[in-house]
């Protein structure tokens, strides 16, 4: 460069016309973005967080529903067990399983059980009340600690009661067990259950509970029988007291 041409003032507002320039096209395209800028909507993102919502609103209401409803059996069952009275059971006969007692008693045909000559029979294909069935559908919650809530039994504590011969067999030793209650090994289909504890007798329900909850059993997880009625369970209201029953006092199986 000819230094005798060169102007540092020239030079100096050169620079400074430059950079006004620059800047005032930086400012008016921001101004033109700010002014025509429209937001994005993505289509997909809406679809999918309304979608989230309704979820949300479906489980809230599903949760909501089994709220109430546990709330409401809970509440049921613990009206029936507050309004029950407890009678006098006497102490009930322990006869060890297997032992040389418990053969005699099965070999001579000792059931223990009392069946009277009145007993009321049902027909196998008698219709089944559906409120009958309600009733012992929240019955059952009582049950379902040691048998299971879908009565597949559970180890160590209860036998599985769907499928069994037992439940399908003659109703009066079901009666019985409910009255009296039960300890030692049984045998279900094939296979032989020992719970550690007995099954504490219920002769505190009322007969119309009883034949409610045995109904439902008995026409509930795989099982078809006929039902149950409380005319049944007051006639053997006399099994009351007794000792507690092992599986070789039951009925024999038809």
């Amino acid at each position: 460069m000819d230094s005798a041409k060169d102007n540092p003032l020239k030079r100096f507002s050169s620079f400074w016309l430059g950079l006004i320039i620059f800047a005032s096209f930086g400012l008016l395209s921001l101004l033109l973005g700010l002014c025509f800028k429209k937001p994005i909507n993505n289509a997909y993102d809406e679809h999918n967080a309304n979608r989230r919502q309704e979820i949300r609103t479906e489980v809230d209401a599903a949760h909501a529903g089994a709220r109430k409803a546990a709330v409401k059996s809970f509440e049921k069952v613990g009206a029936t067990l507050l309004a029950a009275t407890v009678g006098a059971v006497e102490k009930p006969e322990f006869i060890l399983p297997g032992s040389a007692m418990a053969k005699e008693k099965a070999a001579a045909g000792n059931t223990g059980i009392e069946v009277p000559a009145d007993f009321p029979k049902v027909a196998a294909d008698a219709p089944v009340d559906p409120a009958m069935m309600d009733e012992g559908k929240v019955l059952y919650s009582t049950c379902l600690a040691c048998h299971g809530p879908d009565a597949n039994g559970v180890l160590n504590l209860g036998p599985p009661l769907a499928g069994s011969e037992w439940v399908a067999g003659p109703v009066e030793n079901l009666i019985a067990i409910q009255l009296r209650g039960m300890f030692g090994p049984i045998e279900v289909k094939g296979t032989t259950y020992t719970p550690v504890a007995p099954m504490a007798p219920l002769a505190f329900q009322t007969d119309d509970q009883i034949a409610a909850v045995l109904t439902y059993v008995r026409n509930s997880f795989g099982n078809k029988a006929s039902p149950v009625t409380a005319e049944q369970v007051k006639a053997m209201r006399g099994e009351v007291g007794k000792p507690m029953l092992n599986p070789t006092q039951l009925l024999p199986l038809k």
